[in-house]
């Protein structure tokens, strides 16, 4: 049965192309030159109707590409590093690979995912580490925002990330610190004003509404990215669907008394029982962040990622590809999630070594399937609103950001793979 498969993913290969030997991308530590350009080369190949074999757990999880000149031409522009191979070398390979002592395996990445970026119009790419790894690595997005998904466009898309965002209606718990700064005060009346337009008394209601369209978007089969804030606030906001968490200067009116008890966990994605912050003044939304109760010094800040069986899990196998184990950490609104908040249903990813909390998780909704990634930034440590972006140019090898890419190779997977 192992030779059928290895002959019928050489037989589709060689069929695409007229080219009898490969490319191998390999993500190892030692080899690649710029790991993040490397998933471009892969998306670009998919773009192409050119079908590329992920081998997980293979050189840190390598890209095998039907060999052209073209393609060779790429990777030489973008800097990435590749090796030309010959069919039997491809073959002892995937060989290798099927081996049951190997954890290894081999998946067919067929299409490329179409992606949307759930962010407000004027965002630059450096406004999110999600953003910006795409300009990087030239993985093309579409943003839309409030409009287009209440206007179902979401099903346009194979895969959609959350900027940070705040769908608590709260404007991010900024209120103590920026209150009565010009930027703080303009984007709340935005946001007001852009509730209104869509029929709402209230941007607290706008972005619930926002947040069921994705949650049934996961539903019906959708892929869902967040990192930091729109990881908790998104659950949140679906657990206080039918009760007013807001204070008066969010939303002009009293919150409900005794809301804390009237919150419905059965209706969140990842999170349960988690007990939220009441005061207006203090930078944090619930108990489910664990930014403000962690003891972890930042030369001590790494979270490592678990390892699963690359043949019977390919899904977190395919989430935690990379060239090290052991990430560095980063902060955030939402730096990390406490792990007895966190449904029995979804995966740890990946948790920080000295304390537990967890890093990087992913859960099954439906038909579809969720990320959550906390902190703000890989590669920035504890980023500050009006701090510089983070030169990519820097940190082509950055495990962090890989993470992230990890996610939106996800979606182009055979769907066999995708429901083991």
């Amino acid at each position: 049965m192992r030779n059928k498969i290895l002959f019928f993913v050489l037989f589709v290969f060689c069929s695409t192309s007229i080219w009898a030997n490969f490319i191998l991308i390999p993500m190892d530590y030692d080899t690649q030159k710029n790991h993040l350009k490397a998933y471009g080369i892969t998306y670009w190949s998919l773009e192409r109707d050119t079908k590329v074999q992920w081998l997980l757990n293979f050189r840190g999880g390598s890209f095998l590409i039907p060999a052209s000149e073209k393609l060779e031409k790429e990777c030489k522009i973008r800097g990435v590093t590749f090796e030309k191979i010959t069919n039997q070398e491809a073959e002892s390979i995937l060989k290798k690979i099927q081996s049951p002592s190997k954890n290894q395996e081999s998946v067919t990445l067929e299409k490329a995912p179409k992606i949307a970026v759930y962010t407000p119009q004027g965002n630059e790419p450096w406004d999110d580490a999600v953003t910006l790894v795409l300009t990087y690595a030239e993985i093309p997005y579409e943003k839309i925002y409030d409009e287009e998904v209440l206007n179902d466009e979401l099903t346009l898309y194979d895969w959609v990330h959350l900027h940070h965002e705040d769908f608590t209606g709260q404007y991010g718990k900024f209120y103590r610190a920026y209150r009565a700064a010009k930027w703080y005060i303009e984007e709340k009346k935005i946001a007001e004003q852009r509730a209104q337009k869509l029929g709402f008394d209230k941007v607290s209601d706008a972005k619930l509404a926002v947040a069921l369209k994705v949650r049934d978007y996961v539903i019906g089969g959708g892929f869902m990215f967040a990192m930091c804030s729109a990881t908790d606030s998104f659950d949140i906001a679906l657990a206080a669907k039918d009760v007013d968490i807001c204070e008066p200067m969010f939303d002009g009116d009293p919150s409900s008394p005794g809301y804390q008890n009237k919150l419905d966990f059965s209706q969140t994605m990842a999170f349960k029982d988690f007990i939220l912050e009441k005061d207006p003044m203090v930078y944090e939304y619930s108990s489910i962040d664990t930014t403000n109760d962690r003891k972890v010094p930042k030369d001590k800040d790494y979270f490592t990622l678990n390892e699963y069986s690359a043949k019977w899990d390919p899904i977190p196998s395919m989430l935690n590809q990379n060239h090290t184990a052991i990430v560095k950490g980063f902060m955030g609104q939402t730096t990390a999630f406490n792990p007895n908040q966190i449904k029995s249903n979804v995966l740890i990813l990946g948790s920080t070594r000295l304390n537990g909390e967890a890093k990087y998780i992913h859960g099954i909704k439906g038909k579809g399937f969720f990320t959550f990634y906390g902190g703000h930034d890989p590669e920035d440590y504890q980023h500050r609103v009006g701090d510089p972006p983070t030169e990519l140019e820097l940190h082509p090898n950055s495990p962090g950001y890989r993470l992230i890419l990890n996610n939106i190779l996800f979606p182009a997977a055979e769907k066999e793979k995708q429901k083991t």
